[in-house]
């Protein structure tokens, strides 16, 4: 099992954890983004930069993930691909996707989507704060002992 994370978005207090969880359980974690990255060194953390262009990032990630692998992404899109292919995809803050709530957050970002593109100021997502860091690490360690990694 790997650990994928869509880099380009993902909050730093996000990726120590990650760090963290990756060099405790010994689990590969890629990070992919369309910048450079400077990940800690490590055994078992990479980086991976992809040409810049829209949706780099996710079409690596889909392409090289394998059934069961885990992805960190924020990226509705990307996390229904995720499902797709028979992996995890858990949100920055904590919250996994699955079959059963992707469909309905395809619809709501696509909802936004409309209400953006039709001048309608929407705002964004708010700030990350320490309740979302602990949920998001609660929910990874949770997910690594499921899979006897903790």
């Amino acid at each position: 099992m790997k650990i994928w994370v869509d880099a380009d978005a993902c909050p730093n207090a996000i990726k120590e954890i990650l760090y963290r969880a990756s060099n405790r359980v010994r689990v590969p974690l890629i990070l992919v983004a369309n910048h450079y990255l400077r990940p800690p060194a490590s055994d078992y953390i990479s980086a991976i930069q992809v040409p810049k262009g829209f949706d780099g990032a996710d079409k690596h990630i889909v392409e090289h993930l394998e059934p069961g692998d885990l992805v960190i992404t924020a990226d509705i899109p990307l996390a229904a691909d995720v499902i797709a292919s028979q992996a995890h995809a858990l949100n920055p803050r904590g919250e996994f996707y699955d079959s059963n709530n992707i469909r309905e957050r395809l619809a709501l970002r696509n909802f936004m989507d409309e209400l953006r593109s039709g001048g309608v100021d929407t705002g964004g997502p708010p700030a990350l704060h320490q309740r979302d860091r602990q949920a998001f690490a609660n929910q990874l360690d949770r997910f690594l002992a499921k899979q006897n990694l903790s």
